[in-house]
Parts: structure tokens; sequence; C-alpha cells
């Protein structure tokens, strides 16, 4: 999920080194979070308890919320200046957290999807940013709530994976042949599902989101049926249709091996970028016609944010890469010591 720090920010006469986050794991197995800098240089680095995954950007201060790796249970909100942890996040008993999470427009609330796994259901935590304490959840609709995005009315955005799991199992998918993954529309207000959009394919489970200006999602799919048959990965939705898969060319299609790891709009908007780790490569697309642009190589790529105009791509090998809004590789660089996680955030614009 894409995070923007407003520069009239309270607090925003304190300016900010980084302009992404991403989690990563160190040679010696320990996990970190870090702040980059535009030009890919560390700003800053804090310790996490274990693994991360994704980030939730205050939109009015200097701060983010920085979410475990599913089955996991922390949440740190840091300082975004400092680098300093500054308060933590634990989820009730019977919950864990899915690594994602939103924070409101109006900076009031964070969202963050989890498996209430106890009661079998998926639901979005809310939180109130004054304190950080939780104060509700909304159900989701569905199963296995990966991320969620706030649309400019209010409404929230949840990626339904469709698929049950208990951490006392590790992460063992329990209900493939019956799963139901979908997009779902909430009303936080009401707590109810305003619309649901569901793949074709009920087997290719909903993860990951980027919500475009004008409102437009992009979802990242994982397949979980028979690898021959995996569908497009890439989906695009607007309110009021359906999903609308983007393939490459066939052969391209097949290296994704059924797998998006992240989404991103490039700055601009102009572009769709999905990732596959399993595959090592990035799929660009041109967003309003869907039509299929490149094929990026990169070893373990997975993170995936909007960086200037273009995209910012991280991998698990310790390298950063720029892509230009034409498609076009415009830098990297390597950054020793660092494995990137799944995902990179954006701070600001």
């Amino acid at each position: 999920m894409d995070g923007s720090l407003a520069p009239a920010a309270e607090g925003g006469e304190r300016t900010l080194a980084a302009s992404h986050l991403g989690a990563a794991r160190l040679p010696s197995g320990d996990f970190v979070l870090v702040g980059l800098a535009a030009d890919g240089a560390e700003a800053f680095r804090l310790a996490l308890p274990d693994r991360g995954h994704a980030a939730a950007v205050h939109p009015r201060r200097p701060e983010a919320v920085a979410f475990a790796r599913r089955p996991g249970t922390f949440g740190l909100v840091v300082d975004l200046v400092s680098g300093a942890a500054i308060a933590r996040l634990e989820t009730p008993a019977g919950v864990h957290f899915m690594g994602h999470g939103c924070i409101s427009a109006d900076g009031a609330r964070l969202y963050t999807p989890e498996n209430d796994y106890a009661r079998e259901r998926g639901i979005l935590g809310v939180w109130d940013c004054a304190d950080w304490r939780r104060i509700g959840e909304i159900p989701t609709g569905g199963l296995g709530p990966h991320d969620v995005v706030e649309m400019a009315d209010g409404v929230l955005a949840v990626a339904n994976g469709g698929i049950f799991t208990d951490p006392a199992m590790e992460r063992q998918k329990l209900n493939l042949a019956s799963m139901r993954p979908g997009l779902a529309y909430l009303d936080p207000q009401a707590g109810t599902v305003l619309e649901t959009a569901e793949p074709e394919a009920r087997q290719a489970s909903l993860r990951h989101l980027a919500m475009r200006a004008d409102g437009t999602i992009a979802a990242a799919l994982q397949w979980e049926g028979e690898a021959a048959r995996a569908p497009a990965v890439l989906a695009l939705h607007r309110r009021g249709g359906a999903l609308r898969p983007l393939a490459a060319p066939e052969a391209a299609q097949r290296r994704l091996k059924g797998y998006a790891g992240s989404v991103a709009f490039s700055g601009d908007g102009r572009l769709v970028a999905a990732t596959s780790p399993r595959g090592g490569v990035a799929h660009l697309f041109e967003a309003e016609t869907g039509r299929f642009l490149a094929e990026i190589e990169q070893p373990d790529v997975c993170g995936a944010a909007p960086a200037g105009e273009g995209l910012l791509l991280s991998d698990g090998m310790g390298w950063l890469r720029w892509i230009g809004p034409d498609g076009v590789e415009t830098a990297r660089r390597e950054t020793p010591g660092l494995a990137w996680d799944n995902h990179l955030v954006r701070l600001v614009a």
C-alpha cells in the first residue's frame, strides 16, 4: 500500500530524510525497518522484534505504523524523523495482523486487516491514532483480508484473500477447495459491505492493493490452483464494474508463476507494475489501456512503490532499481547486508 505524508502536516517543520520505508533481513538473521532517502541512501534503521512486512503512513504527522508479517501480532509506531519507535500495538488474543494497514485521510483512525482465527472470520481492527488504542473492529465480509486502502469518500477497499489459516498450523491453507476471494468495499461508519468484486477463478487469491488518484484500484493476486491453469495475477477495478485482468503475452505471463507479490502505480499514474519474486520479474502495463509494456528481470523482486513520476523496485538480493515513467530503468543501487522484504511504502509524494 502506498502512503504519502502531506508536506503541510502537523510537525511539518521537522524535515523527513526518508522518502520510502522497507523491512529487511540482516545477515545475522535479525530484522530491521529502514528509512530510505530518495537516492536509496539509508536515512535510519530500526530493529524489529520479528520479521516485518509493510506499513501505514500517517497523513498529518511524521509517523508510520510498521506491521509484523502474518501471523505476527505487533505493530510499531515509528517517528519518521528520528527513526525511533514511539508506541507499540498488539492484537487481541485469537487475532493476528496480516502485515498491512491504512490511516484515514483525517489522521484519526488506523484500519488493520486481521485474521480473527478464533472465530474464523476476517476483520479490520480500528485504532485511535491519538493514543493508538484499539477501539473496535469491522467484519470484512470474507476470509483472509490482507490489504486495505481508503478511497476519497472514506470507503475502505479490502482485499479478501479468501483463505483461512490458523497460526497453530503455521501457514497451512485450510480451505482451498471452498475459498472465495474478493475485493470488498466497506462503509467504516456502518460496518457494512457496499460492494464486492470477485475474480472469475475462485482460487485466485486477492492479496495486495494500490490506488490511483482517480480511484482506480490495482490488485495483485496469487494463484492457488493447478499451475498450468494460472490466470492473470494483476487486475484493475473501478466501483460498479468487474475486475479487469491484465496479462502479458503467454511466454512472459508464465514467468510470473501465478504469483504477484506486490503492486504499484507509477508516480504519474500512467504505469501499473506487478512483481513476482518467484519468477524474478516485474511486469509493467499501461494503466489506462491495460497494454503490456515491459518485463524487467530482477531476481527475487517484490517491493514496488511510486518514486517521482516512476517506480522504485526492491529485491531480496539487496538491490534497488528506479524505473522511469516510460518503463525504462534510470538507476540502481546495491544495499549490502540488506535483504529486502516484500514491500516498499512511499512516505512523500
